[in-house]
């Protein structure tokens, strides 16, 4: 938990690295920090955008793994068995990259996005389509943060 707190003492940077970490194969919480930044006062849209950017980065990254990479080398340096990698390749062919969407979903997200690199999905829409939904969910998270301050004014 200190290293969250740390990040979080480092402003919008902070949050942009706590994002790409959640956004790579990292296990990480950027919400925390985000929520952090959002109770001490910093502007939401410098937050929604830095966290965006960051953790579609860290995305990036999985996505060109996955594109670059064989299959014995995802299993090794990134841990992803191949059972749920197969399974994930299985469910994701030929529905295109729209799916890039859903990669902000924990667990799952990370699998989806390494087997979309893995299927040479149309790296554009699979990219955009993963902005758009990384978006959404600090938007929400942003949303929800705001709903807290509102209801337990004496709580922020």
């Amino acid at each position: 938990m200190e290293f969250v707190a740390n990040l979080s003492e480092w402003g919008y940077f902070g949050l942009f690295v706590a994002a790409f970490l959640a956004g790579s194969i990292i296990p990480f919480s950027s919400e925390v920090v985000l929520g952090l930044l959002l109770v001490a006062g910093y502007d939401p849209w410098g937050c929604v955008l830095s966290a965006t950017l960051g953790n579609w980065l860290g995305g990036v990254t999985c996505y060109y793994i996955g594109y670059l990479g064989k299959t014995e080398w995802i299993h090794t340096y990134l841990k992803i068995p191949e059972e749920k990698l197969s399974k994930m390749q299985r469910f994701l062919k030929g529905k295109g990259s729209l799916f890039g969407f859903f990669v902000f979903i924990p667990v799952i997200g990370d699998v989806m996005i390494v087997a979309l690199g893995l299927l040479r999905a149309n790296p554009i829409g699979t990219l955009l389509s993963m902005m758009a939904g990384k978006f959404s969910r600090y938007y929400l998270v942003i949303i929800g943060v705001n709903y807290l301050k509102e209801w337990f004014p004496g709580l922020f």
